[in-house]
């Protein structure tokens, strides 16, 4: 059934989509005084801020950066709630956190989730674990901080580790530090640390409304959730009770709701100094940084919905070390993307000239009194925010503790949509994983089930920055600390690993006395690619690729023709590299030819959830009138990619936005319910390959990495070598209709139309990108208002729009097919991208010599 199929499912299955979690989330608590450190706190046996203090130490980090660094691994902003309850009742996504989490399981985890496991953490009964068996902590690890932590599950007056950080010095010329005064900074309470749950930026905390009896009825004990996540056929025999578990039941709370960092996707094996064991990482072998190339998020936040289930479907699909991460901020855009390498971010370029028009700190408002133009928190005399539009920001950069001024602002995400500056950008992400959802944004969100445009939740609406920050104080408790995490990524933790540095320390590890520098990674490069290989690199990487993947201009004090592309930052304290190896600059996706769906990413466009992150001067980028697609998705600066940069290009194998150029990765965990892996090879006509190409198992070692990053160069300077790669649904998808009744033998729909459901193997972008609600009103008014359907210029759609109408009405349960025979109207008039196969485009270099293309791969080698 393929492509038809897929988009007729896509809009039967948003028709049938009604159902809802039944209860209501416990109340948003009443902001009160929080707990400060001076206040009797809680005492955990262990120290959990300990190894992150050693490691700190031992990148030589300070105050303030490690104080980012804490933050960035801990802080979760106030999110359990959101994964707890608001993700569940009000995206309607159930996430199954002890199929992820399960102590019993540890072992397996990185292979089936590509999460990092905390060193600091214990399966109980282990030697030297403080917990003896899994049911004094539900079935979790124990970790640092649990020995309190576990006391107050469903109990109240829980006081969270955040509230004992020592915050670093606010930074000299600060315009809310007044000489004297107290410190203006929203407690510390509100960043939310909680404890690990034994993986790296999943942090839990207790709750307070768990009920513990009616927690061991359903489970039969403390150890398992099984009964919460089990099916409820097993109890009902009602077939379709086959796809409901009482993970959507609110009225059975856990004992723990569960929070993420931005560390969560971020944080991953450091290049340098891999794993031995991946299962079992020490802390020096993990950097909060470099970015997750392995992670499942997005079938992590599933992890509660069958595989049947339309959502799956929709977002479960990435390859790993990609997200969607317009999934829960859905803008109906098949919209992968990488985790961002956070790498050199002093080198990384900005712009000037932006018009960026954003809230700045000001110490009063003068007699300004609109508080949507200028508004000061109460209880903090000289602590306000003025918004204004500018065009002359500059970037306050700390290195080392050295203040510099960078001119202009940052452009972050795929496109740059994140323009207004870097700090930013930062808070943004924290909104992005569910802080502050209740009190600011959830209620932007488009709501896939609500059809009627006069509703709330038709359609996105832009969240308010300035609201946010009165009332939400995670908020502002992230924010009045955004310069420490900024000086985090500005720290030796994020200076770029070179493939010779991480041999280095390889061979350093077992024989001390041996060291491997540039020369000798130039010989062994040479001596695999050819005589003279690195220096031909430098110069075709100088004549093709520089324009793009440098962040220096051609000069004459400075020529791309003899450009040193090693040489260091002038004034850097520790001598890193100058170039970013890449301009960030926005180029025309039709240019680059990669998959286009990300680069219409719509979160951005004046009026939409995020418009406030983006500057004027985005929305005014020029149109890409040669994107094959409907002139109504190329507005407000769409259309383009960022020119990202290249540094460890060497260990962030594969390439491209969706990691689709290079080999396919996987896990092949032993818990083979968890194994996620696709088959994406299909030939001319978008079905699988009969025969695929094996899958390289995750490798984070040194020559792992290079072995991976080898085969994925020759793959993107050899187009006809790669294939096509595509994204299909990998089981029947079925979406349940209407009530039915039961006979204790016998499910019977009272509807006539028990179900929908289409064969897996149709196309899984198209669940992403149908504009449902445009077709339903369009249907409508061709049956009911042919004239407003004119006047809205889509009068040539009518005739089909009518058929589709009358043969549904007469045969309802042909629905699926009647849709699916209109396969091309409705791709060119409500898909918002149509591209299909995912690994074209980027052909530069195709035409080069044999012996150049192995020229090209080891000097790129060398970044």
């Amino acid at each position: 059934m393929g492509r038809t199929s897929l988009v007729a499912l896509a809009l039967a299955a948003t028709l049938a989509l009604a159902y809802a979690v039944t209860q209501p989330a416990p109340p948003v608590p009443t902001p009160a005084a929080s707990p400060t450190a001076t206040e009797p706190q809680q005492r955990a046996s262990v120290d959990q801020n300990a190894p992150y203090f050693e490691a700190c130490a031992r990148e030589g980090l300070n105050d303030s950066e490690c104080v980012g660094r804490l933050i960035w691994f801990k802080a979760t902003g106030g999110n359990e709630r959101f994964h707890t309850y608001t993700f569940q009742q009000r995206i309607g996504v159930l996430v199954d956190w002890f199929r992820v989490l399960r102590a019993d399981q540890r072992d397996d985890r990185f292979r089936a989730w590509g999460i990092i496991n905390d060193p600091a953490c214990c399966k109980p009964g282990d030697a030297n674990c403080p917990a003896k068996s899994l049911d004094e902590t539900f079935g979790f690890e124990w970790c640092p901080g649990d020995d309190v932590l576990l006391r107050f599950v469903g109990k109240p007056g829980y006081v969270d580790p955040a509230c004992e950080l020592k915050d670093a010095p606010i930074a000299a010329g600060d315009p809310h530090a007044r000489p004297g005064a107290p410190d203006p900074r929203q407690s510390a309470c509100d960043l939310r640390f909680g404890t690990s749950t034994g993986a790296l930026g999943f942090r839990k905390f207790p709750n307070p409304n768990f009920d513990l009896e009616k927690w061991r009825k359903l489970n039969g004990g403390l150890a398992s959730w099984e009964g919460f996540n089990r099916s409820l056929a097993a109890q009902t025999g009602v077939p379709s009770d086959q796809r409901v578990t009482r993970l959507a039941d609110a009225s059975i709370e856990p004992p723990f709701r569960i929070g993420t960092t931005c560390g969560s996707c971020h944080i991953a094996f450091d290049p340098r100094h891999p794993p031995a064991d991946p299962a079992n990482p020490k802390w020096e072998n993990i950097k909060g940084l470099i970015g997750n190339q392995y992670t499942r998020m997005s079938e992590l936040l599933g992890s509660g919905m069958p595989r049947s289930s339309l959502e799956w479907q929709m977002f479960a699909h990435p390859r790993p070390g990609v997200t969607d991460t317009s999934a829960i901020s859905h803008d109906q855009i098949n919209n992968p993307g990488t985790i961002n390498a956070i790498i050199n971010t002093s080198q990384r370029p900005t712009f000037t000239g932006e018009v960026v028009n954003k809230w700045r700190k000001a110490a009063s408002c003068g007699a300004e009194k609109d508080e949507s133009k200028c508004w000061c928190e109460p209880g903090h005399e000289g602590k306000c925010w003025l918004k204004s539009s500018r065009s002359d920001d500059a970037t306050v950069v700390r290195v080392a503790g050295k203040q510099a001024t960078l001119p202009g602002v940052h452009h972050i995400l795929k496109g740059g949509e994140d323009s207004i500056g870097g700090l930013e950008a930062i808070q943004r992400v924290y909104l992005n994983i569910g802080s502050c959802s209740e009190q600011c944004w959830v209620n932007h969100l488009s709501d896939l089930r609500v059809v009627d445009p006069l509703q709330r939740g038709f359609g996105q609406t832009a969240f308010n920055i300035g609201q946010c920050r009165r009332d939400c104080p995670n908020f502002r408790a992230i924010e009045d600390r955004l310069d420490n995490l900024l000086d985090f990524f500005l720290s030796a933790e994020a200076d770029a690993t070179d493939l010779d540095a991480a041999r280095n320390a390889q061979i350093r590890s077992k024989s001390p006395g041996k060291n491997y520098g540039r020369a000798d990674l130039v010989r062994d490069l040479e001596a695999e690619f050819g005589k003279g290989a690195v220096s031909r690199g430098r110069t075709l990487f100088a004549q093709g690729c520089a324009r793009c993947h440098s962040s220096l201009a051609d000069s004459p004090t400075n020529p791309l023709a003899t450009r040193d592309f090693d040489a260091p930052a002038d004034g850097h304290p520790r001598a890193i590299r100058a170039d970013f190896m890449g301009n960030d600059r926005a180029t025309p996706v039709t240019e680059v030819g990669t998959f286009r769906c990300r680069a219409l990413h719509s979160n951005h466009l004046p009026g939409n959830l995020y418009a406030e992150y983006a500057s004027d001067t985005l929305h005014q980028r020029p149109l890409v009138a040669d994107i094959p697609e409907r002139e109504a998705l190329k507005n407000g600066g769409r259309g383009h990619y960022r020119n990202i940069s290249l540094l460890n290009v060497w260990a962030t194998a594969p390439f491209m936005h969706n990691n689709a150029i290079g080999p396919e990765i996987c896990g092949k965990p032993a818990n083979k319910g968890n194994d996620f892996f696709r088959a994406r090879y299909v030939d001319e006509q978008g079905r699988l390959l009969a025969q695929q190409p094996e899958c390289l198992p995750y490798d984070p070692s040194v020559e792992g990495r290079f072995e991976l990053y080898k085969h994925s160069m020759i793959e993107l300077l050899n187009p006809g070598l790669r294939g096509s790669k595509a994204t299909l649904t990998d089981a029947d998808l079925i979406v349940d209709l209407g009530p039915r009744s039961w006979d204790g033998k016998q499910e019977k729909s009272l509807l006539g139309i028990a179900e929908l459901r289409v064969p897996k193997g149709a196309r899984a972008g198209a669940l992403n990108g149908l504009q449902h609600k445009q077709l339903i009103a369009d249907l409508y008014l061709a049956k009911r208002d042919p004239a407003a359907l004119e006047a809205g210029g889509r009068k040539a759609l009518a005739p089909t729009l009518r058929q589709i109408v009358e043969q549904v009405a007469q045969q309802p349960t042909r629905l699926v097919d009647i849709l699916g025979e209109r396969r091309e109207f409705l791709d060119a008039n409500y898909q918002s991208c149509t591209q299909f196969i995912e690994n074209e485009g980027h052909r530069f270099g195709e035409d080069l010599s044999a012996a150049d293309k192995k020229a090209l791969i080891a000097f790129v080698a060398t970044f």
